[in-house]
């Protein structure tokens, strides 16, 4: 690793180049993860032209999750496909197809709430999502990575299974209604019809930990962010609830981790046969972030906001773990700082709010304000 400095034949020092890698969640509805990693590195090449920079932008399995892989898998390819958005809309979205023949199909590109307007908490659903997937399955896909993040219904993931083959009927043998609301007149579930996971299985990445149900599940929890009252969220949980009761295997499931990430989505991918991973740590699995550190003397992540809850599966969390296997200096810059980042590790950091003079003008101008902490923190570090 180098040190940064080293002696000249004239006995001053002379600076060494590093490695850096730049490896920032995204800044969520001002800068994608790719762009977060490219601004810092423009800020960061104006102090030290003369470092060598690995761009790893990351994600936690929410929105920009299809980008993080994008530009961090060489030979990646973005499929685009047209799908039913959560509120039945034709919507233009994508898949990815890496080297690999592995599929990154995100949620929030087909089923997202900011893809809404206004929100429909108890008819906005997941239908679209299904589509996305089962596209991805006939283009080929050897394996799925599913992220779960930004959605804008709480349908347990029903309309992904129908659009996968499931079976959802009321008393009168009908289809239901998708949405939540349809969950209200569910009388029979049939799941033999889905289509088969992949030979590599699928793995459902997010950092969501929230079981289905009750006061920490996907209704008491996120409906008030997809504009649910108080009793819409009782009228939320209610439907999931019995959903659960025909869902074969249902109440198990209902209480695993992650089940309700996505307003139950996790909770209809594990009854599909997915599997629950981390977000951060499969996204950095999968981008070989670990690679990138090797003999890195310097890391810089982010995201628009930390924390408290940063230090729970999101981004710099993850970032600082694997940067202290290596001993790669981390470096966090945010858009607002709420918690220690010293504390947590951090060797030096920046917010663009800081920066700005307020939020709102970081928020205005977020890749200039990510360019200039970018050279804050290249200053920083000497």
């Amino acid at each position: 690793m180098n040190t940064g400095a080293a002696a000249s034949s004239a006995g001053g020092p002379v600076a060494v180049p590093r490695r850096v890698v730049i490896a920032p969640d995204s800044f969520k509805g001002t800068a994608s993860a790719a762009d977060a990693a490219a601004a810092l590195a423009r800020g960061w090449r104006t102090v030290h032209p003369g470092d060598e920079l690995l761009l790893r932008p990351m994600a936690d399995g929410g929105e920009g999750t299809l980008d993080a892989f994008a530009a961090a898998v060489p030979g990646s390819e973005r499929v685009p496909v047209t799908v039913h958005g959560p509120d039945g809309r034709p919507a233009d979205a994508a898949w990815l197809r890496l080297p690999d023949g592995t599929a990154v199909v995100e949620l929030a590109l087909t089923s997202g709430i900011t893809m809404l307007d206004p929100l429909r908490p108890l008819d906005a659903h997941t239908l679209g999502f299904g589509e996305a997937i089962a596209a991805a399955l006939d283009g080929g896909a050897t394996r799925l990575l599913l992220a779960l993040g930004g959605s804008a219904s709480t349908d347990g993931g029903v309309g992904a299974l129908a659009a996968l083959g499931g079976s959802f009927l009321d008393a009168a043998n009908r289809p239901v209604k998708l949405g939540n609301r349809g969950l209200g007149t569910v009388a029979r579930v049939d799941l033999s019809g889905l289509r088969p996971l992949p030979a590599g299985g699928a793995l459902v990445l997010s950092d969501v930990t929230n079981p289905l149900l009750g006061e920490l599940g996907a209704a008491a929890v996120f409906g008030p962010q997809k504009g649910a009252d108080a009793a819409t969220v009782e009228v939320l949980d209610a439907n999931l609830a019995r959903l659960v009761r025909l869902v074969p295997g249902g109440h198990s499931l209902a209480r695993a981790p992650g089940a309700g990430a996505a307003g139950g989505t996790g909770f209809g991918l594990l009854a599909w046969g997915a599997r629950m991973a981390g977000g951060s740590a499969a996204v950095a699995d999968a981008i070989g972030l670990d690679a990138a550190l090797d003999d890195a003397d310097l890391v810089i992540t982010g995201e628009g906001r930390f924390d408290g809850q940063s230090a729970a599966g999101k981004v710099p969390s993850e970032v600082l773990a694997r940067a202290a296997k290596t001993g790669a200096r981390p470096l966090l810059v945010a858009g607002v700082i709420a918690a220690d980042a010293a504390a947590a590790g951090f060797v030096a950091s920046v917010s663009l709010a800081g920066l700005a003079g307020g939020s709102d003008a970081a928020m205005a101008q977020t890749r200039h304000w990510l360019e200039a902490a970018g050279a804050e923190l290249a200053r920083a570090t000497g």
